[in-house]
């Protein structure tokens, strides 16, 4: 359970970081991913995933 702590804040981390030295940035991004079509915007999401499940495997076998 503590491992799930960790990483979600590590994810509050980074993205409140990014909100606050870079909020016109996001709000470009946003603009771009409403552009998207909604197939694109799950492939994006399921490419999140599976990058984000990667990773983890990758800690996880590094003894992280």
């Amino acid at each position: 359970m503590g491992i799930i702590l960790l990483a979600f804040g590590l994810v509050l981390i980074v993205e409140g970081l990014a909100y606050a030295l870079a909020p016109s940035l996001i709000e470009r991004m946003l603009e771009m991913l409403r552009a998207l079509p909604e197939a694109a915007r799950r492939q994006v999401g399921l490419l999140s995933a599976v990058s984000g499940l990667i990773l983890v495997w990758l800690a996880y076998h590094l003894g992280v």
